[in-house]
This record gives C-alpha cells, sequence and structure tokens, in this order.
C-alpha cells in the first residue's frame, strides 16, 4: 500500500528541520488516513518538495498537496483547483487563477475539521475532471520528479 512507500519521500525530507519533517509526515498520515485509495505524487522541485494525492497519475487530477519551502521556513497545505472551493471562513490564500493554500505553522493551529470538508470537496471536483475512467489507478506513491538543482 501506498501510505507505507514512504523511501522517496522520507530522503526528500533529510534536507528540512526535525520539526518540518513531523509536521509535514502528519499532514500527509492525516490525508492518507481520509484517501487510502488515492495516489500520492511526489515532485522534488528546485524551489520546493511537494506531495499530493490524485485519483489518477496525473498532476492535474491533484485535490490536495503539501508543499515545503526553502527548509524550514514555508510550508502549505495547499489545493490545485483551490480557486474552485468554496472556503467560507475565508482562510485558504492565494489569488491566482487556480491554487490556493493555508500556512501550517503549528498543528495545533492546523483548522483540522474545516479542511477535512475542503478535501472531501476537491476531491469530488478533482474525480469530475477525470475524463476516462481507465485513468483511475489505486494506492500508489509515484515519484514524478526529481530536480537536480536544489534549493538553497
Amino acid at each position: 500500500m501506498a501510505k507505507e512507500d514512504a523511501l522517496d519521500l522520507l530522503r526528500f525530507l533529510d534536507p528540512y528541520p526535525t520539526e518540518a519533517q513531523q509536521k509535514a509526515l502528519w499532514l500527509r498520515d492525516f490525508v492518507w488516513d481520509m484517501y487510502p485509495t488515492a495516489n500520492e505524487l511526489i515532485y522534488d522541485n528546485y524551489n520546493a518538495l511537494a506531495f499530493g494525492w490524485s485519483p489518477t497519475d496525473r498532476q492535474g487530477h491533484i485535490f490536495c498537496s503539501v508543499a515545503l519551502y526553502r527548509p524550514g521556513k514555508n510550508m502549505h497545505f495547499g489545493f490545485y483547483w483551490g480557486s474552485e472551493l468554496t472556503d467560507p471562513e475565508k482562510k485558504l490564500l492565494g489569488n491566482g487563477k487556480q491554487y490556493r493554500y493555508i500556512l501550517v505553522n503549528e498543528l495545533d493551529d492546523f483548522p483540522k475539521e474545516y479542511i477535512v470538508k475542503l478535501v472531501k470537496e476537491a476531491y469530488s471536483n478533482s474525480l469530475a475532471k477525470v475524463k476516462d475512467q481507465k485513468q483511475l489507478v489505486e494506492g500508489k506513491t509515484i515519484t514524478k520528479m526529481i530536480s537536480v538543482k536544489k534549493r538553497l
């Protein structure tokens, strides 16, 4: 099962402070526990480490994600198509056409119940974007990108 397939992610998290690693892994468990048949897509980019969940193996179907920028400085819990979500409490940040997120500073402040509602909505929206049911795959961890150039 993909939740247990964490070797690549643990390797990519290694340069980050222990506290950032623990938060990222807690957020990972949070999503995996809700959607154990989703797929985890990992992007070790030059400017961030990002991992998200999708009903397919495609980035365009990611319904939520975790992104770590500048080791230990910023962590997002985001929604690839967040601009389409109802956000009655206006907790999501971002002004672009698509991505919305919350900053994760302390897990004690993470609005878990609110985010659960948004994740459910984002998952439904993601499924609606899948045009070919043959694209649906279940329970995989897929490393999509490993950048040669790393963040500072």
